[in-house]
């Protein structure tokens, strides 16, 4: 009976042993498996959060202070605030120098295109007066001229002659005429002084100018000029051939006074002895000389 009972506690003690065991035993997989299941939460929460926050930035080295870029902004841009540069341009997009600069291109245009059309003008002109079906103004001639020496239309040849048909006894048409080619004349030698211009005086009164009278009556003028004169048909002839209208008075007696009608222009004759214009009592001295002195840049051999 002691030993039954000695085998029955001992049988009792193992039998605890072993089941508290494994108690332990199961109670520690248990706590593992919970505590196994939390981290990988807390993992799982750590990676979630760490993705949402920014990432940290390393730090580096320091090496050389950056240079400020003020300055070079300055230089761009002027203007400290936007107020300034909106006054800037108050007045639009065009300033007063972008005003002159157009004006004074306009300016040169009109006057570009207005000398093109007097130079054209000047061209259609002088290429009509050699043309056909035009009327021929000048032609050949031979008279004496102030000195008594004989003069023809060759000795034109060469250079631009300005011709003037009257009078020596013209009371004022003439005087007033012969002032402005004399003025015409010195213009022209003045603004080019390489330039040759004659300037020639025909008389329509033979009668009563003489190469002397011609003489005494030219030098009043400009010691360039030259008259001419002839016989009577000689001057007839050769107004018909420049297209000049003269007229003296029938029934003159011997010793009286007359006055002598006829045109008032001036021919202008190129290097070659034909006609390139005519000038007459509206235009001015200067005008004339300008005429002039725009045909002889013009002309060409």
């Amino acid at each position: 009976m002691t030993a039954f009972s000695t085998f029955g506690q001992h049988y009792a003690s193992t039998y605890c042993q072993h089941t508290m065991s494994n108690a332990v035993v199961s109670s520690t997989k248990a706590m593992s498996a919970v505590a196994a299941r939390f981290s990988a939460r807390q993992c799982q929460r750590c990676y979630a959060s760490s993705a949402l926050q920014p990432k940290q930035i390393r730090p580096t080295v320091p090496g050389a202070p950056m240079q400020s870029r003020q300055p070079v902004m300055q230089k761009r841009w002027k203007y400290k605030t936007v107020e300034e540069a909106k006054s800037r341009y108050s007045t639009g997009p065009f300033s007063w120098k972008a005003g002159l600069l157009f004006v004074g291109t306009c300016a040169g245009l009109m006057w570009y295109f207005e000398f093109e059309k007097e130079r054209m003008q000047r061209k259609r002109i002088a290429d009509a007066s050699k043309g056909m079906g035009r009327p021929k103004v000048g032609g050949p001639f031979e008279l004496l001229d102030q000195n008594g020496k004989t003069f023809t239309s060759e000795m034109m040849k060469g250079k631009h002659s300005l011709v003037y048909f009257g009078f020596t006894r013209c009371p004022d048409i003439c005087p007033e005429e012969l002032d402005k080619m004399a003025r015409m004349l010195d213009i022209v030698k003045e603004k080019a002084p390489e330039s040759n211009l004659l300037p020639i005086f025909i008389t329509c009164d033979p009668e009563r100018d003489d190469p002397k009278a011609l003489k005494a009556y030219l030098e009043e003028f400009h010691p360039d000029m030259v008259g001419l004169t002839g016989t009577y048909d000689q001057i007839k002839d050769l107004c018909k051939k420049y297209r000049v209208y003269f007229s003296t008075p029938q029934n003159v007696k011997p010793g009286q006074d007359y006055l002598v009608d006829h045109s008032i222009y001036f021919y202008l004759m190129d290097p070659e002895g034909d006609f390139v214009e005519a000038l007459g009592r509206q235009h001015s001295p200067d005008e004339g000389a300008r005429m002039i002195l725009d045909h002889m840049k013009d002309w060409k051999p």
